[in-house]
């Protein structure tokens, strides 16, 4: 926990008090004592420096003292075929800590569909998971999520007239490993199920200007597959101003 996360309804007058595992971090973890600085932020809002303003045995309160730069926004929307459960819950944190802008999780060919009933789709149970990898990357911004269980209209009617030619990606075993020219714009990067896309999806991804990217010939398991592929994203876009989305 990089960064104490807080909910805006959690501050008052610039004060938070906490008794949560956020406050026993604070006493256990790092040990703090009243009067020492700590990083704090807003949940979707501004990050903070934060004093120990009091702690004992039940509780803390954290003050907030200075505002912080954020960090630069992430540049990488991903349209994910809907994982097992298991996968899931480790992906959320990673895909928070890691930074993406929108997350649609959709169905596909090759996704089973009793995966919809997982209870780790239910906004209760994943925003904790959000929350805990923004704190260990030291964010603030909730990733925007969308769940589809049509992959067809959301591809065609939302995803494919929402952004540029040259900004939408498809990840397939072979493509390119290079992301389009430096223009700057919200990229979106579509990644498959363990079983890959099927050769149907492939010809909708190409008919709505899907270009292929990939990372070699390997075929790699669905939350290793994200991660390495977002972070050659955002090694490549990091920090660019981005235009507001269309549509």
């Amino acid at each position: 926990m990089n960064r104490i996360l807080l909910e805006p309804g959690e501050v008052c007058d610039g004060v938070a008090t906490l008794r949560d595992e956020r406050f026993a971090h604070i006493r256990d973890v790092l040990c703090a004592k009243p009067g020492e600085r700590l990083r704090a932020g807003v949940v979707d809002g501004p990050r903070y420096e934060a004093e120990v303003a009091s702690i004992d045995a039940e509780a803390c309160a954290l003050r907030l003292v200075r505002e912080q730069s954020p960090l630069p926004e992430p540049t990488v929307d991903l349209l994910l075929a809907l994982p097992r459960p298991k996968c899931l819950r480790r992906l959320w944190p990673q895909l928070a800590a890691i930074g993406v802008r929108r997350l649609y999780i959709a169905q596909a060919e090759k996704v089973d569909r009793s995966y919809w009933g997982s209870h780790l789709l239910d906004p209760a149970e994943y925003r904790p998971l959000l929350l805990e990898g923004l704190a260990q990357a030291g964010d603030t911004r909730l990733p925007r999520i969308r769940l589809a269980r049509r992959l067809k209209p959301l591809v065609e009617d939302e995803l494919a007239p929402g952004y540029a030619a040259g900004f939408k990606w498809v990840a397939h075993p072979g493509g390119r490993r290079e992301p389009a020219d430096g223009a700057a714009g919200p990229r979106l990067l579509a990644v498959g199920p363990e079983g890959g896309w099927s050769d149907y999806e492939l010809r909708m991804f190409a008919a709505c200007g899907f270009e292929t990217f990939g990372l070699g010939e390997r075929t790699l398991r669905t939350d290793t597959a994200c991660i390495a592929l977002l972070a050659v994203f955002g090694q490549e876009l990091a920090g660019r101003e981005l235009p507001a989305r269309r549509g």
